[in-house]
């Protein structure tokens, strides 16, 4: 079995590869997993409630902004 095939992972938050044997996993109450690589993440996600959009460390960051519909 390779390495790649058992750790198919991405960070909940920032959207980078958690490799195996490592990240945080939150089970919520309606049964969502979300996987953090990093304590960092973990603090932005729920303590701040923070947009990873919105942030440039994140690969899930939107250069010029947020579009929304109208």
């Amino acid at each position: 079995m390779s390495k790649s095939a058992t750790s198919l992972k991405n960070c909940y938050f920032c959207g980078e590869h958690i490799s195996a044997g490592h990240g945080v996993m939150l089970i919520k109450n309606d049964g969502q997993i979300q996987w953090t690589c990093s304590s960092k993440c973990k603090k932005n996600l729920r303590v701040l409630r923070r947009d990873p959009r919105k942030l440039k460390w994140t690969t899930k960051y939107v250069k010029g902004g947020l579009r929304v519909k109208k």
